[in-house]
């Protein structure tokens, strides 16, 4: 899916968790707030998806990965315009897959840990 709005890139991340093998992907029932961070829930997994041109920061990688911990969930972040070098050595420590989307649409892993949910799936 060829990402031209916020909302394509949290309905490619929501796809892609889907292929990862995580079953019901949601987006909590709110009001969206627009260009901010979207959170997508589903068993096992709590992601969140920037759709900024901003890179995430160390605060995002850390609230992620505190929702995760509070849901009992592997925390995921997905973002448009990559991570700052103290979000991806914080994602790093804490084992938090990061990957970055590209406008047509196909999330790429960015750390470790990303490269291993890939692989192993959910």
């Amino acid at each position: 899916m060829t990402i031209r709005t916020a909302r394509d890139a949290v309905v490619t991340a929501a796809l892609y968790l889907r292929w990862l093998g995580f079953q019901d992907v949601r987006q909590p029932d709110q009001v969206p707030i627009p260009s901010a961070v979207v959170d997508l829930r589903a068993p096992g997994v709590v992601a969140q998806v920037d759709p900024t041109t901003a890179p995430a920061g160390l605060r995002a990688v850390e609230c992620v990965w505190l929702n995760g911990l509070t849901a009992s969930a592997t925390s995921v972040y997905f973002s448009l315009a990559g991570y700052t070098e103290e979000a991806r050595s914080r994602a790093d420590d804490l084992g938090i897959p990061l990957f970055v989307m590209d406008l047509t649409g196909m999330p790429q892993p960015v750390n470790d840990p990303a490269d291993r949910l890939v692989g192993m799936g959910a």
